[in-house]
């Protein structure tokens, strides 16, 4: 496949990197101010999950092709902190075409979505995560990828995009309903980040992660938490029934729940490693801050979140 990935970001430079060892054609778009646009090559420092459930250390280069034509089998676009809306109009601007899958966190409505992206769009949820820093990037990346069912996406066929993913050895999931589960994602994620801040710095997340993952009590702490953020989910008309095998955690008594979390990140390395590679402070901020506006909005019970949230975003 032809492969356009928006940017250069961490997701856009991991997956990149993988579609393009498979042997796809890979470039990436970059706005001509972008700091990263005379990025060329990239040291690849990669926890390869797909190889084994540890993960596998694997050093490699990879060698950034820039956009060079006005059409792609697949445009590859995620965009942290709200910015996928941005996305439509810049591929519109520059004369871009293609199917585009969309992995970013998104808290709109479906309805603003399907505006800006029209028919030919399909969501989707990365499982991996790391940093560039300089031209280095640092990253894990697991055996499964989150993709939305085919008669929920805009498009009609994801036949291409399942080619696309097993040429890279990396299953397909398809949860109940993609836009959903991504708020529901980001709904575990800001109680997350906001009780690591809470306890810790959300300017120095690495810290506060290994914090809050090496602390049962911080961890019973997230789970209430967590019970908060989802209930602000479920007032938006989300039926949690069917997203039992991604919540059933949560619902167990925190003094069972908390430690058996405890000894996941002891034994976990990739998802460990994950937690504490996540530095991008402004998206961390604005995930907090969505569930947060929401709750007030809707009138849901949940203080231990906001005041964890008034904690992260006033320090």
């Amino acid at each position: 496949m032809d492969v356009l990935v928006v940017g250069l970001g961490v997701i856009g430079a991991t997956y990149g990197y993988l579609f393009k060892k498979a042997g796809h054609r890979v470039e990436h778009f970059l706005r001509k101010g972008s700091p990263k646009a005379s990025i060329g090559r990239l040291n690849v420092d990669l926890l390869d999950g797909r190889i084994n459930a540890k993960g596998v250390a694997v050093s490699d280069v990879y060698n950034v092709e820039h956009c060079s034509r006005k059409h792609y089998d697949l445009i590859f676009a995620s965009v942290p902190s709200g910015g996928w809306s941005g996305v439509a109009k810049t591929l519109v601007d520059e004369g871009i075409s293609g199917m585009v899958l969309l992995c970013s966190g998104i808290w709109d409505e479906r309805s603003a979505v399907s505006e800006r992206f029209g028919q030919n769009y399909v969501l989707g949820y990365p499982v991996a995560g790391g940093n560039i820093v300089g031209n280095t990037l640092t990253c894990c990346v697991f055996d499964h990828f989150m993709l939305g069912r085919g008669e929920r996406a805009a498009i009609a066929d994801c036949a291409q995009l399942e080619s696309l993913f097993g040429s890279c050895s990396i299953k397909l999931e398809r949860p109940h309903d993609m836009l959903e589960w991504i708020w529901l994602h980001m709904a575990i994620n800001a109680a997350v980040v906001a009780v690591a801040g809470k306890h810790g710095s959300i300017a120095d997340t690495a810290a506060s992660a290994e914090g809050l993952m090496d602390s049962s009590a911080k961890l019973a702490e997230a789970v209430r938490t967590i019970r908060e953020t989802v209930a602000i989910v479920a007032a938006r008309g989300v039926c949690l029934r069917n997203y039992r095998n991604e919540l059933w955690a949560y619902r167990l008594p925190t003094w069972l729940s908390a430690p058996l979390m405890k000894r996941m990140f002891r034994n976990n390395i990739m998802t460990r490693k994950i937690m504490t590679l996540h530095g991008n402070v402004d998206d961390l901020r604005f995930v907090c801050q969505c569930l947060y506006d929401s709750g007030k909005r809707l009138g849901i019970d949940a203080p231990v979140f906001y005041g964890a949230v008034e904690t992260v975003l006033c320090g």
